[in-house]
């Protein structure tokens, strides 16, 4: 059963009882107004990636599990491969909160994903082209006629989109293979592809196999989006808020414990440390405001309008409505990291 349904029969249940007794949600026996009865039962699936380094430190240290268990909720966690995957447990139901690029999730609400962005998990450097010496690639503007790896709807695909702009070269001018992360680099190592618009930690990897990152321009990265279905939002606001509390706990502790970061992240991602504390200290700004707000409309403002330019979204009015309706800052605002125990 899935956990909005669970949490829907416990709410139903609660409803009634309190109806039964004479008393309204929210009030005491005599009338007055007390706390709020915590959530109890239900599940919370939460998907952990390894372009989001909170998410390791989270499902590591198992701070969710600890918090909720007296509230009888199960923590499930899923892997999301790539920003594509994410909105795609989001809109199956498989995930009620989900980590993204920006510029996947304004394309996942543009084009009908009722989903909200609570928090803000990193400002990172993820992407950039890559190639192998072999090929002759030094620029983007070698990209002419070229076969180039990257996954639709993520930040890479993106940030390829930016660059052939920036130097003057049409889409049409190149062949967009869509392939997974991971099975970018790989095609990249065998020649199937000519270059391949990577992401992090596979990058940072490629790099000591040989590969070059021939361009990179941190202002076309996107910051990394904590997303929540609008249904989990509305039935569990405290399961969600219990999520960004712990967001916020593991900003803390990254920033305490780099080097235990970037073990962690090494270990789930099968990398060397050395690469994986390369992604962290030096491509992973961590150290950012949680709260969605200008910062980050004014990066997705520049590249909605690419999206109705590709054909990803239909229309320009789609990516206006989705900008003014994606961020939720509340979660954010009312984080308490001190409100998950050790």
């Amino acid at each position: 059963m899935k956990s909005t349904a669970r949490i829907q029969i416990a709410a139903t249940a609660a409803i009634a009882a309190l109806t039964l007794s004479g008393c309204v949600a929210g009030e005491n026996a005599d009338g007055s107004v007390g706390e709020a009865a915590a959530q109890t039962g239900g599940e919370l699936t939460v998907d952990f990636a390894t372009y989001n380094p909170l998410s390791l430190i989270i499902k590591d240290q198992g701070w969710l599990e600890a918090e909720l268990e007296d509230e009888g909720v199960t923590v499930t966690w899923v892997q999301s491969a790539g920003s594509n995957k994410a909105n795609e447990l989001l809109r199956a139901g498989e995930a009620d909160v989900a980590s993204t690029a920006g510029s996947a999730a304004l394309m996942a609400r543009a084009n009908g994903s009722p989903i909200k962005t609570i928090d803000i998990y990193s400002q990172p450097e993820w992407s950039a082209l890559v190639t192998t010496a072999d090929t002759g690639i030094e620029s983007a503007e070698d990209l002419r006629g070229k076969s180039i790896a990257a996954t639709k709807g993520t930040d890479p695909y993106f940030f390829l989109l930016q660059s052939l702009a920036e130097h003057n070269v049409d889409p049409s001018e190149v062949t967009i293979q869509n392939i997974q992360h991971a099975d970018g680099w790989a095609a990249l190592n065998t020649g199937s592809v000519d270059a391949w618009s990577g992401l992090d930690p596979i990058m940072a990897a490629a790099e000591e196999d040989g590969a070059e990152l021939f361009y990179r321009n941190v202002d076309f990265n996107t910051y990394g989006f904590l997303n929540a279905t609008e249904s989990f939002l509305e039935e569990s606001p405290e399961l969600a808020q219990a999520v960004v509390n712990a967001y916020e706990k593991a900003r803390q502790w990254a920033q305490e414990n780099p080097e235990e970061t970037a073990a962690i992240l090494a270990e789930v991602a099968g990398i060397e440390e050395s690469v994986a504390t390369k992604v962290i200290t030096e491509r992973s700004n961590l150290d950012v405001n949680g709260t969605p707000g200008q910062a980050q409309l004014d990066v997705l403002e520049v590249v909605g309008p690419m999206f109705v330019e590709s054909g990803d979204v239909a229309s320009q009015e789609n990516i206006d409505e989705a900008l003014s309706t994606l961020l939720d800052d509340t979660y954010a605002t009312n984080a308490d990291p001190s409100a998950i125990g050790e």
